[in-house]
């Protein structure tokens, strides 16, 4: 019986950790240390840095718009743009499960005094005709409707991607009611990817954009905002504020530099493994996934037995499967590029031995 229990325990230290906890995980690659270690840098603030300016430079060539700015996180990202376009006592239009209402500290009403108005939507795109019902009428009484946020993908229902022919109907609403439109982009490369637009067409209709380097493109830390060069001179003094005027940030910069000149592609190697592992867990008996919401590197699992999500995660982390709690009876799993096909095959070996 000893020999049976030291058994499980001596497989269970050589099983290999696979963390589908987040996409945010990753680890800098050998190519990319390199890149870290050779990076010029200067003072941010004074605008010195040569890296940190080739890499706003090449960011904002990318997506096409005028300007970029570099920042710390995509939190500060989305707060710097809501900030830097917004009036205390404003109402902005979310969809009740995006990132800037559920994982940002409260950020809109503490950073810009706005008022937040909670749309439920089915897969995160807040339709034209309910934002056009959205829009309060200008009396003393109301607060002024001026602001739309969007998230594509969006992180709570999937990775699902937006659909840009809603997105170009939001557009016009915007335009004819003066709404600022702003994206949550963190995952935009997943969207590029997974339907081919470019990232200028996906971000053309909107007056601010956020994005992520540090999720599938692996770099350690880092987003950047894009918008008009006169936004973005506004936004860096926001950033000041925040506390994120940074020194010789090239270091970083380099890692995200290397990024997106590199690793945008290899994002459609995740979406095929997180597919792969939807469909064998869809098989399991403990687990519901709907598929048709898994278009990138996103997978939602709700469980089907009595267990909820808590006790799910620990049952998967005894096999040394790592993932995340999304709600009392979900279970989150995120796909990356520390993530191999061969690691996916060997979690779903062992889920299927387990589950």
């Amino acid at each position: 019986m000893i020999l049976e229990i030291l058994s499980v325990y001596t497989i269970l230290f050589f099983m290999k950790i696979i963390d589908f906890r987040s996409d945010t995980v990753t680890k800098p690659s050998p190519e990319m240390r390199q890149a870290i270690f050779e990076a010029e840098v200067g003072d941010d603030v004074f605008g010195d840095d040569p890296t940190v300016n080739e890499l706003q430079t090449y960011v904002a060539d990318l997506f096409k718009k005028e300007a970029a700015l570099f920042v710390a996180s995509g939190t500060m990202g989305n707060q710097i743009c809501l900030k830097a376009q917004s009036q205390p006592g404003w109402e902005i239009l979310c969809d009740r499960d995006c990132h800037i209402v559920n994982y940002e500290v409260g950020g809109p009403v503490i950073h810009s005094g706005l008022l937040v108005n909670l749309i439920t939507t089915e897969r995160g795109m807040l339709s034209p005709e309910v934002i056009r019902g959205s829009i309060r009428p200008h009396n003393i009484h109301c607060p002024q409707t001026k602001m739309v946020t969007l998230e594509n993908t969006h992180n709570r229902h999937g990775g699902t991607v937006l659909p840009q022919k809603e997105i170009l109907k939001v557009k016009e609403i915007c335009d004819e009611f003066g709404l600022v439109f702003h994206l949550d982009g963190a995952r935009i490369w997943n969207a590029h990817v997974s339907t081919g637009i470019s990232l200028a067409e996906l971000t053309a209709p909107f007056d601010s954009v956020s994005v992520c380097l540090s999720k599938g493109l692996g770099a350690p830390i880092g987003s950047m905002i894009l918008g008009s060069a006169e936004f973005i001179e506004k936004c860096r003094r926001i950033r000041k504020l925040f506390g994120g005027g940074m020194r010789q940030v090239g270091l970083i910069a380099a890692a995200g530099l290397y990024a997106v000149r590199n690793n945008i592609q290899r994002l459609s190697e995740d979406h095929q493994n997180a597919r792969l592992l939807a469909e064998s867990i869809n098989k399991l008996n403990s687990f519901k996934i709907d598929m048709s919401r898994v278009e990138t590197n996103i997978v939602i699992a709700d469980i089907i037995t009595d267990d909820n999500s808590e006790e799910i995660v620990k049952k998967l982390k005894d096999i040394n499967i790592w993932a995340v709690p999304f709600g009392p009876k979900k279970v989150r799993f995120v796909t990356h590029l520390d993530v191999s096909r061969y690691d996916c095959e060997e979690a779903i070996s062992r889920l299927e031995n387990n589950f």
